[in-house]
């Protein structure tokens, strides 16, 4: 036993012998403390670093703020019908066809705005045995700049012009049973051009009311024959192609997204002449469009109409229409 443990001791003091022969320290003083760090074999050199600048091209990006946004629908609706010699069930062949055009753009900068939007509306319907009869003819053109007053006020001026494409005719029978047409109105007979300038009450994008208390209305006829035909022609004298009325006006307009893919459009115009406030005409539209895909749509349009210049009666127009619907820019 003695002699395992003194050979113990031997190998272990030799062995610590040659590890401190093959370990070089340096000893670094430390706050009291006795470090031992090994030396690196290889050799240390100090260089020399240079830095030099690196030469950066700026990068220019053309870019510029566009202030303008518009919007472009183009519609076309067809409707078709015919029937051989012997259906017993009845009908008439018959084919329609409608388009549509909308273009609405818009500038806003700061303060100003502008909007321009123009609507064309034209169709017509060919019954067998029957004239042709328009199922829709409207040229309205719309412009108006404000400035902004308050958060909610503005202060416009606009100018917007309404008339028709087509000819338009009454229509009755003569003795023998035909079908005769008289000529009722026409491409400026009669044409409309309105000018206003008021405040604007506009909380969101989707609602508006303008308030003109300056607007001015002139009514054209310029067609001979409508001119003779009646003592007061769509509000203008006999024999006269031009009228002219101050009045107050109120514009409110309404255009939302109210159900997903179902959008409601409407506009009401009231008009008030300064000359004869017992005189006042009335006007509201209304537009359902419901999307059935991109390029599909259900439109209801409805037209009411309150003028006494025109008839002592309330005039009213609906179109339902399964169409093509192409929007610009998607």
């Amino acid at each position: 036993m003695k002699n395992l443990l003194l050979t113990f001791l031997i190998v272990f003091a030799l062995s610590s012998h040659l590890a401190a022969q093959e370990v070089d320290t340096i000893p670094i003083p430390t706050k009291d403390l006795d470090i031992k760090l090994k030396r690196s074999p290889l050799p240390s050199r100090m260089g020399t670093l240079q830095f030099q600048p690196v030469k950066l091209s700026p990068a220019l990006v053309d870019a510029k703020i566009n202030y303008w946004k518009t919007k472009t629908s183009v519609g076309i609706n067809i409707n078709q019908a015919s029937f051989s010699d012997n259906w017993k069930g009845g009908g008439v062949n018959s084919l329609a066809i409608g388009g549509l055009v909308n273009y609405k753009a818009e500038y806003s900068k700061e303060s100003y705005s502008y909007v321009s939007e123009v609507i064309l509306q034209y169709g017509k319907v060919k019954n067998k045995s029957q004239l042709q009869k328009k199922t829709t003819d409207r040229i309205y053109w719309d412009n108006k700049a404000a400035i902004q007053l308050s958060k909610n006020w503005y202060f416009f001026g606009s100018i917007n012009f309404e008339s028709q494409f087509d000819k338009g005719f009454s229509y009755s029978k003569d003795a023998q049973g035909n079908e005769k047409e008289t000529l009722i109105s026409k491409f400026m007979a009669p044409g409309y051009l309105t000018e206003s300038i008021g405040f604007e009450y506009k909380p969101t994008k989707y609602f508006s009311t303008r308030i003109g208390t300056g607007t001015a209305r002139q009514t054209f006829v310029l067609d001979s024959v409508l001119q003779q035909k009646n003592a007061i022609n769509f509000g203008v004298p006999k024999g006269k192609s031009f009228r002219n009325e101050l009045a107050f006006q109120i514009v409110t307009s309404f255009e939302k997204e109210i159900f997903q893919n179902v959008t409601l459009k409407t506009r009401y115009n009231m008009f008030i002449p300064y000359d004869n406030f017992g005189h006042i005409d009335h006007r509201l539209d209304v537009n359902v469009v419901a999307k059935i895909n991109r390029f599909m749509n259900v439109s209801l349009t409805g037209v009411g109409l309150y003028d006494r210049d025109t008839d002592l009666k309330i005039q009213g127009s609906q179109t339902l229409a399964l169409g093509l619907m192409f929007i610009f820019p998607r």
